[in-house]
């Protein structure tokens, strides 16, 4: 008798890794759909709620289509396309080919691409698609915090597929898919860069283009705390899956990316909190800013959570949010800051807090972390970690690649997104809606409410006749 043993496992297929690889992309997938469409829903008037939803589902949806069209082979190729000619420096390392990942080939072969790792990746292609695309996803979705209550919605269904090509795709190869500033030595462990400071970018400059909210919304309070909340606590939870699955193993680093994370978040929570309690105009701590502290703890740690120590992780939660309160108070009432309408300040808790997570990198990143090692050692050959100028020397080589890097996602994100709402608003006849439809709200843009009080009426006065 012959015992015949079958595995549905191709032999390089690690079923933990790739098991956690999908739960940490549906975490993250959860800090969109409902995190950040719940979270903003709460923040906006009611007349809002049900457009703000609208585009966070859309924005959601049309950038997973981009991405399996052709973004992700774009974003994360095998081989780069050598722009206007050139064999070496930024243009031949920039950008993939534009291709399909549709076919059985492309879903379930071996992840792989430029940025591949010397330990290879243990998982499908769809695994790595997937969990590349809810981090691009996200994106736009941060930024249209800074354009809530007046954009067009048909003139964010072209702007998002737009910027997801010319501008994420492009930041996403440069720095994560194995391009020139990867190649140089910057780093960027989950989008302290490609996400949040490209994200506050877009923000204000969609801010300042767009033009303001009527004066009205911009003095009403929010529409439902409670809501907030929710939303917030997913957001938070559900960034355990967006650094604690940057390691692309269901390893070591793993769980101190997941730690670290939760580190930075609470001490950057309790320092806003604070500081309102002894430093704002009203001397008392507010929910509302212990939502941006806890935003701040989490964008400023995503660059390194998995390279820096505990210690670094409350020096980066402490020093973010403090630097952010300040200039959420101060830096606010400066031109040009004072002259764009942010709706949620997201060049502050997204932009500034990017930045100084990512420069932070090269300060206090922790060679003794390592994000993989080799055979049963973490340290030597094999091994991959970060050092910061505290640990490394007092070398400042590490901070200088990431402000580099910095000055790229400003710069071109900066140029390229201006450039891309102009286009969006001749092709649309016009970013922003008209007054008379910006007063009415919801009801004008999609013919639904959030809270339809006549509707309830009805209801209720059908209850009471039966």
């Amino acid at each position: 008798m012959h015992l015949v043993t079958n595995s549905p496992y191709p032999s390089w297929l690690n079923p933990g890794d790739n098991a956690w690889q999908l739960v940490a992309a549906t975490l993250v997938g959860l800090m969109s759909l409902p995190g950040i469409a719940v979270l903003y829903g709460g923040l906006v008037q009611k007349k809002w709620i049900v457009n703000t939803m609208m585009m966070a589902f859309s924005g959601f949806a049309m950038t997973l289509i981009v991405w399996v069209l052709w973004g992700y082979n774009m974003a994360f190729p095998t081989t780069f396309v050598h722009l206007f000619g050139q064999s070496s420096g930024i243009f031949s390392a920039m950008i993939g080919k534009p291709w399909p990942t549709l076919s059985h080939t492309a879903l379930q072969s071996q992840a792989s691409s430029q940025a591949q790792t010397l330990v290879p990746w243990h998982f499908p292609t769809a695994t790595l698609a997937y969990f590349q695309v809810v981090f691009a996803a996200i994106t736009p979705l941060l930024f249209l915090g800074s354009l809530l209550g007046r954009m067009k919605f048909k003139a964010w269904l072209l702007f998002v597929p737009l910027w997801i090509t010319f501008v994420y795709c492009i930041n996403a190869g440069l720095l994560w898919g194995g391009g020139f500033f990867a190649l140089k030595g910057a780093v960027d462990y989950s989008g302290g860069y490609v996400i949040h400071l490209a994200a506050g970018v877009t923000g204000f400059i969609g801010a300042a283009i767009v033009g303001p909210r009527l004066k009205r919304d911009k003095t009403t309070v929010p529409s439902n705390l409670m809501m907030v909340a929710i939303g917030a606590g997913i957001l938070w939870m559900g960034w355990n899956g967006f650094n604690g699955g940057d390691p692309f193993y269901a390893g070591a680093d793993a769980a101190s990316a997941v730690l670290n994370t939760n580190i930075s978040t609470a001490v950057a929570l309790m320092t806003w909190v604070l500081m309102d309690m002894f430093f704002s105009k009203q001397k008392k701590p507010t929910f509302l800013g212990a939502i941006n502290g806890m935003i701040v703890g989490l964008v400023a740690i995503t660059p390194s959570a998995g390279w820096m120590n505990g210690l670094g992780a409350i020096l980066v939660g402490l020093i973010s949010s403090a630097v952010v309160w300040v200039a959420w108070n101060y830096l606010s009432k400066v031109r040009p800051f004072s002259k764009v309408d942010d709706a949620l300040g997201v060049v502050y808790t997204h932009g500034i807090a990017g930045l100084l997570g990512g420069l932070m990198v090269g300060i206090f990143a922790d060679p003794g972390m390592t994000q993989y090692g080799k055979g049963n050692d973490f340290s030597g050959g094999g091994s991959f970690s970060v050092g910061g100028w505290f640990y490394n020397g007092h070398s400042f080589h590490q901070l200088w690649e990431q402000f580099l890097a910095a000055a790229w996602i400003i710069c071109y994100t900066g140029i390229m997104s201006a450039i891309l709402f102009y286009v969006v608003k001749f092709v649309c006849r016009g970013l922003r809606e008209k007054d008379e439809v910006l007063e009415i709200g919801d009801l004008a843009i999609h013919d639904e409410e959030a809270f339809p009080i006549e509707t309830f009426a009805e209801r209720v006065s059908s209850l009471r006749g039966q």
